[in-house]
């Protein structure tokens, strides 16, 4: 009764050598380290590393090595305090080069050439900077209704049908003196814009029609709105040059974004939350046109451009800052196919005309509210800032390479060509939370965290030791077993560590111990039922095991609930919860058996010390 094949004992140590494996990365620290990447325009090679290197040495700052990728550069230093000295000093050096902290793998070649990596550490372990981020799904909505507006009002200008059309509350309102006329608009809409559900309502004077989207559309425009900023907010991300960020959605309109190693949250923010876009628009020919728009010009004071939009900066595809021929700062901008048609088109018959560049912000102002007890608060309100920031003839038509000119720094153009590049957001977002961690408070955090769980590990230990003797040692053994299983599970899935995670860990030590617990108890009831030794113990793992799967797949339930809707904390406890248990059963059901019939398996037992 108490043996096992053969297969089931390599099983075991099949299972135990490949968790020692993927788990031995984890002796390795990782040394702090700078980070430099090429901006576009730029390249790497050894005359940058060089710099950087002697900029250190300059500085009096003490380094390991320096090594160069055809995607990066990596310098490691000996102290994680120098980091953001180094990084200061070598920004200050180089220009043109995305600097940024980092942390480098000390694994050897011959675990990496195996695929084996040390677990990643969360932002409360490694420090850096957390947002959440919401999205304004609302502008998204209103912006998608401006543009049916145009398409309305052109559908009723070429069917001779004259009639007043506004927007008011995510409603296109067309005033009609007819209902005849308000009827034939109806139709004519009903063809231009498919996507517009028309109501008809009266008064006295006029005959009205409300067009307004759909609820299903307004909830697909606003969840493209965040999926395109989801993908925007990565691309920026990635090019602050930060190792291994995350970006991720959570809930409806929410995205979270975590920059590990990152100290610097000002210009993280910034470049992150930036809502700016670009408008290409020719010149009004007349003042004070109906078809046109004033607005400020750095330079001139105030200009005024059609309100037609030749391209946006939704159809740039590359933008590189740069110097012109007099050594002030520039952007280069190449477009897609039908940008560069759209720009053909605008300025080919158009030359000796003036081109606009007009860039868009959106800002926040405080502004004094009453509240309907009389009490004053202050609230952050919106607004956009539109600055015309280029003002240039058309020489020639242009395609799809140009440049924009009149940039203030050398700093103004390389944001603007980050922006660019990475897309504009389809939506404004407003910071709803931010959090910073510093580094030693990281490295605390883990100082901590791996007390708690030595200290857990060592009372359990003793305790199953004293009290159930041999067994307790082969408790222990399997004990030990699942936490290197843990470890390797996370490195092999690439799961982040976090200080919950580690809780998760902690839980699932005693989790472990439980069901042997559960087991060794069935086993001494069995021996007092005058059972013989082998006998219980079969009977023991046997009857026993219903209760513990049982218990664990109801926790294992809940840690996928967990998982599904919990933010960051949450899905590190989770995610380790989840491992625990499946580790677990496998080292306090198959390693602990595997042990125990080892030892009384195939020999006369009277007694059994547990």
């Amino acid at each position: 009764m108490s043996r096992y094949p053969v297969w089931k004992y390599f099983l075991v140590l099949f299972v135990l050598a490949l968790g020692l494996l993927y788990a031995a990365p984890n002796l390795y620290p990782p040394d702090a380290a700078i980070q430099i990447s090429a901006d576009s325009g730029t390249r790497l090679s050894d005359d940058v590393l060089k710099k950087a290197l002697k900029s250190l040495d300059d500085a009096g700052i003490s380094y390991k090595a320096g090594d160069i990728t055809d995607r990066n550069i990596v310098i490691r230093l000996y102290h994680q305090d120098d980091q953001l000295k180094a990084k200061n000093h070598i920004e200050h050096t180089l220009e043109g080069f995305v600097v940024a902290l980092n942390l480098a793998p000390t694994t050897p070649e011959w675990l990496t050439a195996l695929g084996a990596e040390p677990m990643k550490l969360g932002l409360d372990l490694s420090g850096g900077v957390h947002f959440l981020l919401e999205v304004d799904t609302d502008f998204a909505i209103a912006k998608r209704l401006d543009g049916y507006k145009g398409e309305v009002k052109k559908a009723l200008r070429e069917n001779n049908i004259r009639g007043i059309v506004d927007d008011k509350a995510a409603i296109l309102m067309g005033q009609f003196k007819t209902a005849e006329l308000r009827d034939q608009a109806m139709a004519v809409v009903k063809d231009a814009a498919p996507d517009l559900s028309a109501e008809k309502r009266d008064d006295a004077d006029s005959f009205w029609v409300d067009w307004h989207l759909g609820e299903a559309l307004q909830k697909r425009i606003a969840d493209e709105a965040v999926s395109q900023n989801l993908t925007a907010l990565r691309n920026r991300v990635n090019e602050l040059g930060v190792s291994e960020p995350l970006v991720q959605r959570q809930g409806a309109k929410r995205i979270v974004v975590e920059l590990p190693g990152v100290q610097d949250s000002s210009q993280a923010k910034k470049i992150i939350g930036k809502t700016a876009n670009l408008e290409f628009r020719l010149e009004s020919d007349g003042k004070g046109s109906s078809q046109s728009f004033a607005f400020r010009d750095k330079r001139m004071g105030k200009a005024e451009l059609e309100r037609t939009v030749v391209i946006t900066g939704d159809q740039v595809t590359k933008a590189s800052s740069s110097f012109d021929q007099n050594g002030r700062p520039q952007v280069n901008i190449g477009l897609d196919a039908l940008g560069g048609k759209k720009m053909n088109v605008a300025t080919r018959d158009n030359i000796g005309r003036r081109l606009g560049v007009l860039f868009i912000e959106r800002k926040y102002r405080n502004k004094n509210v009453v509240g309907e007890n009389g009490e004053i608060t202050r609230e952050k309100q919106p607004y956009y800032q539109k600055e015309i920031i280029s003002l240039a003839t058309i020489q020639a038509p242009l395609g799809v390479q140009f440049r924009i000119t009149g940039l203030d720094s050398v700093q103004e153009a390389k944001d603007l060509a980050l922006l660019l590049r990475a897309g504009a957001l389809a939506a404004p977002i407003d910071f709803v939370e931010e959090r910073t961690i510093g580094p030693s408070l990281g490295a605390e955090n883990i100082r901590l965290g791996m007390k708690a769980v030595i200290w857990g590990m060592a009372l359990v230990l003793l305790f199953m030791l004293v009290y159930y003797k041999v067994f307790g040692i082969t408790a222990n053994l399997a004990l030990i077993m699942n936490v290197v299983l843990i470890v390797a599970c996370m490195s092999i899935f690439s799961a982040t560590l976090t200080l919950p995670g580690i809780a998760g860990i902690v839980l699932t030590v005693g989790m472990a111990v439980d069901a042997n617990v559960l087991i060794f108890a069935r086993i001494r009831e069995e021996l007092k039922q005058g059972m013989s030794p082998q006998q219980a113990i079969n009977a023991g793992y046997e009857r026993a095991f219903v209760t513990i799967m049982d218990a664990n797949i109801t926790t294992f339930l809940v840690g996928i609930i967990l998982f599904a809707m919990g933010s960051g904390p949450v899905k590190g406890f989770a995610v380790t919860l989840m491992i625990g248990i499946v580790t677990s059963m496998f080292t306090a059901i198959v390693g602990t058996r595997a042990l125990i019939n080892l030892i009384y398996g195939n020999k006369p037992v009277k007694k059994l010390a547990i």
